[in-house]
């Protein structure tokens, strides 16, 4: 009788990750380059040593996939428990390609998913090494960039992480919306200079949290060029993501 497997945890995901893992995620990102040829500035600033925090606007559900394997250094962004947990060779397939690009598990049905979340972000920030974040929350089905949700001014304070803010255009073509196959084709991905907060620790005021959430966002506009929407976006009833 096969059993599935319990999720791993976050940190060990990240401290598990191999040499073999490694090399899957850069022949990942020289495959993207080569099929998708797409624009590339700034990973110049993305930091050589040390956790840190990289806070981009959302339209596709392969962002997470295609900074993860074009980024210098790996970066984990949360992916569905699922992913991790399904049984027999597809399923081990899955966790050693999620693991491999830095992925790591999130249970998303649970209420206190999101806070578990953004401790487990914290976890691998302090053990040096890199996480995501969409500050909007889910992707945006319009093109529009939404207000940002003060996890990511949370996680910038808590840690005093440096947070590398991007811009992507485009790679909503790559997948669009509610479709299931992925398509190769143009994008753009420009990574914008580091932005510096203060460590204030996990139990700071909302003034300041907010404050480097607004900051975060501009930055993001500024390299996105979206149309703004002060509102925040809902993800779709079933949709992933």
């Amino acid at each position: 009788m096969n059993t599935v497997p319990e999720p791993p945890t976050t940190a060990a995901v990240v401290e598990g990750r191999t040499a073999a893992q490694e090399r899957i995620r850069r022949i990942g990102g020289g495959a993207l380059r080569l099929l998708c040829r797409p624009t590339v500035e700034g990973l110049e600033n993305v930091p050589d040593t040390g956790g840190f925090i990289v806070a981009s606007n959302h339209l596709s559900f392969l962002d997470s996939v295609l900074m993860q394997g074009i980024f210098p250094r790996a970066v984990s962004f949360f992916a569905k428990a699922e992913y991790f947990t399904q049984s027999g060779l597809r399923g081990r397939g899955m966790r050693f390609f999620f693991e491999s690009f830095g992925s790591v598990p999130v249970d998303r049905d649970r209420q206190s998913g999101a806070v578990e979340a953004l401790y487990g972000l914290t976890s691998i920030i302090e053990a040096g090494h890199g996480v995501g974040i969409y500050p909007e929350g889910t992707r945006s089905r319009d093109g529009r960039l939404y207000r940002g949700k003060n996890g990511v001014g949370w996680l910038a304070l808590a840690t005093g992480a440096p947070v590398v803010p991007v811009g992507l255009r485009g790679t909503e073509r790559l997948q669009p919306p509610d479709k299931n196959m992925m398509r190769p084709a143009r994008f753009e991905m420009r990574v914008g200079a580091p932005l510096h907060f203060a460590k204030l620790g996990e139990k700071h005021s909302m003034k300041p949290r907010k404050e480097a959430t607004n900051a975060v966002m501009d930055a993001i506009a500024d390299l996105s060029g979206q149309e703004r929407v002060q509102e925040y976006n809902t993800r779709p009833a079933g949709a992933d993501g």
